[in-house]
């Protein structure tokens, strides 16, 4: 059977042979037990609903094993046997051009190279899914192949619920996941309705089918570490950056790091995932005992050099042990999964990574003690780091939330706020998000790198262009991406799909897709999408993240991200999706995404004027209501370029009058 034949299949009607559990692969750890007898019924249940009633007495066995030995049914069975990539959208079968460009991009997140536990279909993050299990990813290709213009697929956290009659401009795909009632957003209510095989945790970009491998957070870490070194007026040659994790999104802090031209030390205690980065040329160097760690990073700091070094290790034990030889840190963060805490996202110290797994599942109680333990450590010895001058912030992973449950001494002396700030108070939303900066990417659906490097040169034209006639205010800003997008071909970006990712603005947003668009319609390129990272100005309402630089009490409501999502949903997204969780946590935040085909056709060229103005804008609008200044001057300048923008401004209130 041909590829497009097994994608136009579906589920099949005759099964396909019981799977092998292929060790050679990254899994994801077993999750705790958490059903009754009664919840495993269901569960079974809610899994052979997929399937013919004739086959449900062979699977019930196969399901039924697959709970108990991995708290999940995953379906493996069903896994397919073609290479999982982003196929070149001419490959794939289907009436939609639409349809077969998210298909593109579905599989770019299931590529081996991007996603952190493939055959669990989890992309990144430790929990964040694409879809629950194999049927629904089955089904959800089959009917993207046979979708025309004229009908939208809905999505129920993974499981495709079906297609509907619609109209051309419309959304093709409406995704929802973890939509659950707030009284029910606790990480055990995931736990539970994910055994289920009812909710799943999209992340951010894994469920919305925008993962573009790190280096999608590789740009925004590069201007967090020079924004950071640039706010402790130093130059990051020959300093040193401490920090944690190298999964999915983590991954990409050491290549920062060489990218700002710093030091970086990056810990990780899962060896396999270690190793992949290494391969991938995402780190320079692994160590795997602190005395050696302090030898290279002592030879570092006295030759300046641009490195980054893996401890394949607990980064408890590099904070440490950096106090005790007193190796000055210049900047710290974190960048572990401890919006999942409990399941694989932080492994506490003092245990080898094969006990944590064990213990997380067979005694939950002890693991979530010695991770709270570990916690009360690290923060201990980054408050020691600090007070010798290092400048630590939060990555916007809960590392201070969690941290503050644990009882460390994170909190500030009003003992509401964090001692440490997240870097989007202190650098990313005063230094882009408020402006309209955020995370604009692309993906050049033909496969073709030549079609990147074309699409890189197009973005560099027209920001240089855009530049010259640029405010002071945001100069930085277009220089810093200008600098990034010239050197993106030589520091090998790419992983998986042929994509890119730059900051800019609305305005920025609007002429590179348009120069894109252009170039479609000359035939100097094939189909693009393009999308970006949650992460961004307006699509994520996240109190400890994304808008933890709002200061008028309403960083912990979702109107934002809602009306995010409804106005790109009617102003011409290909796609839309809409989560709970993604980034920082199940119940901590809501957040919203978009794809869009451009195709060289002048709907398009409406489209993206339309949805993308709006995208970057009703964040502004938000942030110029919180009082923000940048925000207050970009929306500012926004009406005065469209004259049918009218937002509602604040009056500032004189502090004397208090």
């Amino acid at each position: 059977m041909t590829f497009k034949e097994q994608i136009q299949q579906g589920i099949p009607t005759i099964l396909p042979p019981k799977a092998t559990y292929d060790l050679a692969i990254n899994h994801a750890p077993k999750r705790k037990e958490i059903l009754s007898a009664e919840e495993k019924k269901l569960a079974l249940k809610n899994a052979l609903r997929y399937f013919e009633a004739k086959h449900h007495t062979e699977l019930i066995q196969e399901f039924s094993e697959e709970l108990e030995t991995y708290g999940r049914i995953y379906m493996y069975r069903f896994r397919p046997d073609y290479r999982m990539y982003a196929r070149p959208i001419d490959e794939y079968p289907g009436k939609s051009v639409q349809a077969k460009a998210i298909m593109h991009m579905i599989q770019n997140n299931l590529d081996y190279a991007v996603a952190q536990h493939p055959h669990e279909l989890i992309t990144y993050g430790g929990n964040g899914a694409v879809f629950q299990n194999w049927a629904q990813y089955l089904l959800t290709m089959q009917y993207l192949s046979e979708m025309t213009d004229e009908q939208t697929l809905t999505m129920y956290s993974g499981h495709p619920m079906g297609l509907f009659p619609s109209h051309a401009e419309a959304p093709r795909v409406v995704v929802t996941n973890g939509m659950v009632i707030p009284n029910y957003s606790q990480p055990d209510d995931w736990e539970k309705m994910n055994a289920l095989g009812v909710s799943q945790y999209g992340q951010m970009t894994a469920g919305s089918y925008m993962y573009i491998g790190p280096q999608g957070i590789v740009h925004g870490t590069t201007i967090t570490v020079l924004n950071g070194f640039r706010k402790i007026k130093q130059n990051p040659e020959g300093n040193l950056f401490v920090t944690s994790g190298l999964g999915g999104m983590s991954g990409a802090q050491p290549k920062a790091g060489n990218i700002a031209g710093c030091i970086t030390v990056c810990a990780e205690v899962n060896p396999k995932i270690t190793k992949i980065r290494h391969e991938q040329g995402w780190i320079n160097e692994i160590v795997t005992s602190t005395d050696e760690l302090v030898k290279r990073v002592l030879t570092a700091k006295a030759n300046k050099e641009v490195v980054s070094i893996a401890y394949l290790g607990n980064v408890v034990d590099v904070w440490e042990c950096f106090d005790k030889e007193n190796i000055k840190i210049d900047l710290g963060s974190d960048q572990t999964s401890l919006h999942n805490p409990w399941a694989g996202g932080y492994y506490p110290a003092g245990i080898s990574f094969e006990e944590a797994n064990e213990m997380m599942a067979s005694n939950p109680e002890l693991f979530k003690e010695k991770v709270q333990e570990s916690l009360r450590r690290q923060a201990k010895a980054i408050n020691k780091h600090t007070a010798k001058g290092t400048y630590f912030f939060d990555y916007g992973n809960a590392f201070l939330l969690e941290a503050s449950r644990a009882g460390a001494d994170v909190m500030a002396e009003n003992n509401i706020d964090f001692r440490y700030p997240s870097y989007v108070q202190d650098i990313m939303g005063p230094m882009c998000f408020d402006y309209g900066f955020g995370p604009f990417r692309w993906v050049c659906t033909s496969g073709k790198p030549e079609d990147l490097q074309k699409t890189d040169t197009i973005a560099s034209q027209v920001l240089e262009e855009m530049a010259k006639t640029a405010p002071d205010e945001i100069q930085q800003q277009m220089q810093d991406n200008i600098k990034w997008i010239k050197g993106a071909q030589e520091n090998k970006l790419v992983v998986g799909s042929q994509a890119r990712i730059l900051y800019a603005d609305a305005e920025g947003r609007i002429k590179i897709a348009e120069a894109f668009n252009q170039a479609i319609a000359k035939g100097e390129i094939g189909t693009v999408v393009l999308g970006r990272d949650h992460h961004d100005v307006s699509g994520t309402d996240s109190p400890y993240r994304e808008t933890s630089n709002i200061y008028d009490g309403s960083r912990f409501t979702a109107d934002m991200a809602i009306q995010n999502v409804i106005g790109d949903s009617f102003r011409g997204a290909t796609w839309v999706s809409i989560h709970n969780g993604g980034g920082v946590g199940w119940g901590e935040v809501i957040n919203g995404g978009f794809g869009m085909v451009l195709d060289g056709s002048k709907e398009a060229s409406k489209r993206l004027a339309s949805m993308l103005f709006w995208d970057v804008n009703n964040g502004i609008s938000r942030r110029s209501w919180a009082r923000n200044d940048e925000a207050i001057f970009a929306i500012k300048r926004a009406m005065e370029v469209q004259p049918l923008l009218k937002v509602t401004l604040p009056n500032i209130v004189d502090e004397n009058l208090f």
